[in-house]
């Protein structure tokens, strides 16, 4: 027998798909490969409470379905409660069964915050997962509350009176960590074997958990489809978007940047930042703002790497061109 690169075993490894080709997501679109992922980690043993929101959209156009997974359409405001009921449920007939509950960040940070908080509060043993393409992009991109400052959407537009959106993005993380759950984490596209482990980790945990999935919009945000994931994996390599884990409340890993780039190699790939290039004092001023917002999550949460570890920004595998890269 002619032996087998880890490469090879890797290829031939067969995956679960919960979610199929063939849907209605715009070419690009960082949700669809985020829900992929989640869905590869899973398994089929799961079932699904997902938002009103691009994801139900294009997944489910009468009379089509793209999902292999038990799957439930919610509101955008009460996801967190149907999925709690549908945990009742199961365990009233004694299934052991995951409940995963999928939603935007508008049905995640806005709409949807008090059930979701509820759920948590109440310990329901349900993984929660926010695809953040940080605004309301189903509904034409308004702005949400993930949204990040100096963003330009249709109701946060930019001008000479205001540089886009004026209000900072939400820390939910550290909202849902007030809660004491068991386990909650970031995550990006860009990076699919910690995505997969913290999805794994989200169902493993015995109650509540959390992961917030950094997915980008090339609609929404202003870029090719072709650049979604450099994109989002210039968010982490900038600390505009650090990966971390917390249990409890309380910090217990982060993803280190090997090489920080400034924020701005981030910025200038999308539409929706353009307005902070311009020849403009006040676009100057925006600019270094969100450096410095960048800055502060490095120190908050210790990103600068020390040396080179073969699970930074640079040694974990990550999305290219032509398929995955194992460093």
């Amino acid at each position: 027998m002619t032996p087998q690169t880890l490469d090879d075993l890797r290829g031939a490894q067969p995956r679960f798909q919960g979610l199929e080709s063939g849907h209605r997501a715009c070419q690009g679109c960082g949700q669809a490969l985020a829900a992929r992922l989640t869905l590869e980690a899973s398994g089929p043993d799961v079932v699904v409470a997902n938002a009103t929101g691009c994801l139900e959209v294009f997944t489910t156009a009468w009379p089509d379905s793209a999902w292999r997974v038990p799957w439930l359409h919610s509101l955008f405001a009460n996801t967190g409660a149907v999925a709690a009921g549908m945990e009742a449920a199961l365990k009233m007939q004694g299934r052991e069964i995951k409940v995963l509950a999928f939603a935007g960040d508008g049905g995640t940070f806005d709409i949807g915050f008090q059930a979701l908080s509820g759920m948590l509060e109440r310990r329901h043993n349900v993984l929660f997962i926010c695809y953040d393409n940080e605004a309301y992009m189903n509904t034409g991109v308004q702005r949400s509350s993930s949204t990040p400052h100096a963003a330009a959407t249709t109701t946060s537009p930019a001008g000479t009176a205001r540089m886009g959106k004026r209000h900072l993005k939400k820390d939910i993380l550290s909202i849902i960590a007030a809660h004491h759950i068991p386990y909650a984490a970031t995550a990006s596209i860009a990076y699919p074997a910690d995505l997969r482990k913290k999805v794994r980790r989200g169902i493993e945990v015995d109650g509540p958990s959390f992961l917030q999935i950094h997915s980008p919009c090339p609609l929404g945000w202003g870029h090719g489809g072709e650049l979604s994931i450099e994109v989002a994996r210039l968010a982490v390599q900038t600390g505009i978007f650090p990966l971390i884990e917390l249990e409890q409340g309380a910090l217990i890993g982060a993803m280190p940047i090997r090489q920080i780039h400034p924020v701005a190699d981030y910025l200038k790939l999308q539409g929706r930042f353009k307005h902070l290039f311009a020849d403009d004092p006040l676009a100057r001023e925006e600019l270094a703002h969100v450096q410095a917002l960048a800055d502060q999550n490095i120190e908050t949460y210790g990103l600068q790497g020390a040396i080179p570890d073969p699970l930074d920004t640079e040694g974990a595998d990550t999305v290219r061109r032509g398929g995955l890269r194992f460093a």
